[in-house]
């Protein structure tokens, strides 16, 4: 819950600071927003947008677990049958002790070789495995990848994923509307103002956030792949000791990841061979070398 708070209130404090910002630029500009934007003027630009912005990523947060477990046909281990799941089940109880969270909901779902955790608190998450990871990775390698996963989990990532994928959202609505009224505007009579019609205006509305929405996407991904190296070294600080993670990336390295839904690709595992300002995780090959470049002193 601190985090939460913590992380709401910074972004409270980036809108205020955005507000103040937008204000002198259009003071310098001579630009009245006050009027074009309506009787709800700035608060009511940014109220809408904070709904709007928020809205999406927050309910898909609460509703993750249930969306996941019916789309991947999740089957979530409650008595463990034969020895393979006895010893994830036991392998994630271990690693959510040492990392300092309740136990998650562990699933296994038939794919190729990937691993995800998602849900909204992580005190209340879902770890899945698929079929084929299980068949194709030692022991070893897999419990690395649990690591992996119990780090995401332990530092709320789901929530600072789809909080932060909220706030850029705030910010894109917030400017296509600003940027359309003042071109919008540009050239036309006070008295035109009220006359003219709002199809170009919704247009370039349009037009907008889906340009702003693609550079937006490059801060989210930056911080997905941010968030990729400090679940890797979570894992080399779960089983102390980088060697599992190092010898579970060249594994996949080899293989050919199972594809996730949208919603959970960036907690899922990948092979990309090159780093992309447009992935979610880092190449192999970076990840594999912040490993090997990790300080004793972290372990």
């Amino acid at each position: 819950m601190k985090r939460i708070i913590v992380f709401l209130l910074t972004n409270l404090a980036a809108v205020l600071m955005l507000t103040f910002v937008a204000s002198v630029v259009c003071a310098l500009l001579g630009i009245d927003l006050s009027q074009s934007l309506g009787e709800g003027g700035w608060e009511g630009l940014f109220a809408f947008s904070f709904v709007f912005g928020m809205a999406g990523s927050v309910i898909s947060l609460f509703l993750s677990k249930t969306m996941v477990k019916v789309s991947m046909r999740c089957k979530v281990i409650k008595e463990p049958a034969g020895d393979a799941e006895r010893w994830l089940v036991s392998t994630v109880d271990d690693l959510a002790r040492k990392a300092g969270v309740k136990m998650p909901e562990v699933a296994i779902y038939p794919g190729e070789a990937n691993a995800f955790a998602t849900g909204a608190f992580k005190n209340h998450a879902l770890v899945a495995v698929s079929t084929r990871i299980m068949e194709q990775m030692s022991r070893e390698e897999l419990r690395a990848v649990l690591a992996h996963e119990m780090s995401h989990v332990a530092n709320g990532d789901m929530v600072t994923m789809s909080l932060t994928q909220g706030v850029v959202n705030t910010f894109v609505i917030f400017f296509s509307h600003v940027v359309a009224t003042v071109l919008a505007n540009a050239g036309r009579g006070e008295g035109n103002r009220r006359r003219s019609g709002y199809g170009m205006y919704y247009m370039m509305v349009q037009l907008f956030q889906m340009l702003f929405g693609v550079l937006a996407s490059l801060v989210v991904l930056w911080y997905s792949r941010r968030r990729e190296y400090a679940a890797d070294a979570g894992s080399a600080r779960l089983l102390g000791t980088p060697s599992p993670m190092i010898a579970a990336l060249r594994r996949l390295d080899n293989l050919q990841p199972g594809i996730l839904p949208e919603s959970i690709k960036a907690f899922g595992i990948t092979g990309r061979k090159k780093t992309s300002l447009f992935a979610t995780h880092p190449s192999i090959d970076d990840r594999i070398e912040a490993l090997m470049n990790l300080p004793p002193s972290f372990l």
